[in-house]
């Protein structure tokens, strides 16, 4: 173990430790390595990370008992045209370089199940990564990939599969092959669909399709019974499926950041569900439905149009409903009310109906600009019509000023400059015949504050 030193050099006389097993030298000031490590035969892991190589020596090959190679971070453009003969080769890093295509031999290693990519410069994989029939762990992140070949499907074995990071429009229909899977992130692409044959992935547990182009999707979903975490964040969705209801183990749902006009009263139906939040769509109801999903902790609908909460709700056990960015309170206090429309009882508080965010405030910068630029965005005209409270006199001009509102540390100091002012002039000797109009005076700065 050398790692994390400042050696510029490995000898060449490192051929002699012919019984050496695991050699790291990561982070340290490498330029190259020597041919002659071929003679390490019996060397099974060995780490290169964090050095300033560009290659690797084509005798690299010849190690046949290596099993783990880490060269992370090391600005590799180009792999061993015959990395194949690594035939035992379980654990590959390539992670951080620049590498900008995979060479077909790297299909021959059967007996890898680790394979590192992420944060390079690949535009495409090669169909033979199909072959590579032991993997279980496939990180693609970070690249410039535009598509997935079919024959990613045939991996029987993959358990995590991460493509996140690029600049992918579609998934393969042939995912679904990938009987085995866990983990599918792909986030940060251009994935305006996915497949039907998603709903395949029954032991699939976490999907991650964040920040795309998602529309919809597809009814199969449903069928991914395993899954614990769903996360839809920033995507153009307006809908959720009916199907999303048979998510019997849902444990986090995400869609903060859509377009969802509505909720499917399926929902109820993920009896397992803790975390769902719905930031920042144009929801106008909650289904009451919503109450059967009895492990339901943590509600966030802040950035809505919700004029009432259902009644159900107050069965469920909430830690934290959130209404609003600015909600100082985990919960707050509710008050029953009738709907109008359909006569039902409701849950009404000082936030309900729901206002536009503080940021399209910000960002309009005055009550014009509110009424131009986010009258079609965020509101419609029916949800901003109420009745106004304040009536003018015949003769007056109806010119309001406002003053800002204090922050709660000004009416604080506020109160404690008319409390002391009472106090000294309570305390003032001579001053008895002021003494009531000081203190009306300083009872009026009170009620004030």
């Amino acid at each position: 173990g050398l790692s994390d030193n400042e050696i510029h050099t490995i000898p060449s006389e490192i051929a002699n430790l012919m019984q050496l097993v695991e050699l790291d030298v990561s982070r340290n000031d490498i330029l190259g390595i020597p041919e002659s490590i071929s003679n390490c035969k019996a060397l099974q892991v060995a780490d290169f990370s964090g050095n300033p190589l560009t290659k690797l020596p084509e005798s690299f090959t010849e190690l046949r008992n290596l099993t783990c190679l880490s060269i992370n971070d090391i600005s590799l453009q180009v792999l061993p045209e015959n990395i194949g003969n690594l035939t035992n080769l379980v654990s590959l890093e390539l992670r951080e370089n620049i590498l900008q295509f995979l060479p077909e031999s790297l299909s021959q290693l059967h007996k890898l199940e680790e394979l590192d990519l992420g944060n390079n410069e690949l535009y495409s994989l090669p169909k033979s990564i199909g072959h590579l029939v032991s993997l279980k762990d496939l990180w693609l992140d970070g690249n410039h990939l535009t598509e997935i070949p079919a024959e990613l499907g045939n991996i029987k074995s993959l358990l995590c599969l991460d493509v996140s990071e690029n600049k992918l429009e579609k998934l393969p229909e042939e995912m679904g092959g990938l009987v085995s899977l866990t983990d599918l992130l792909v986030s940060q692409n251009n994935i305006d669909s996915l497949p039907e044959s998603i709903g395949k992935l029954r032991k699939l547990s976490i999907l991650k399709v964040d920040q795309n182009q998602l529309a919809y999707l597809p009814e199969s979903i449903g069928n991914c019974e395993s899954l614990t975490e769903l996360v839809l964040t920033e995507n153009q969705l307006q809908s959720l499926p009916r199907s999303i209801g048979k998510l019997k183990r849902l444990f986090h749902l995400n869609c903060d950041r859509n377009q969802l006009l509505s909720l499917p009263k399926e929902i109820g139906g993920c009896s397992s569900l803790n975390v769902f939040c719905v930031r920042e769509n144009r929801l106008t109801r909650i289904p009451s439905e919503l109450s059967q999903a009895t492990e339901l902790h943590v509600l966030d609908v802040s950035g809505n149009r919700l004029t009432h909460l259902p009644l159900s709700l107050t069965t469920l056990q909430l830690k934290a409903l959130w209404l609003s960015e600015n909600q100082s309170q985990p919960l707050l206090t509710f008050q029953t009310d009738q709907d109008p429309k359909s006569g039902e009882k409701v849950l009404t508080c000082v936030l309900l109906p729901q206002q536009p965010s503080s940021d399209n405030l910000a960002r309009c910068g005055g009550m014009e600009s509110l009424v131009n630029d986010i009258a079609n965005e965020t509101w419609d005209n029916n949800a901003v019509n109420r009745t106004s409270v304040i009536h003018f006199v015949d003769g007056d001009d109806g010119t309001l000023l406002r003053r800002a509102t204090p922050h709660p540390d000004q009416l604080k100091s506020m109160k404690r400059a008319a409390e002391n002012l009472r106090n000294d002039m309570n305390a003032a000797k001579g001053l008895d015949s002021n003494k009531n109009e000081v203190n009306n005076a300083a009872d009026s700065v009170t009620t004030s504050v």
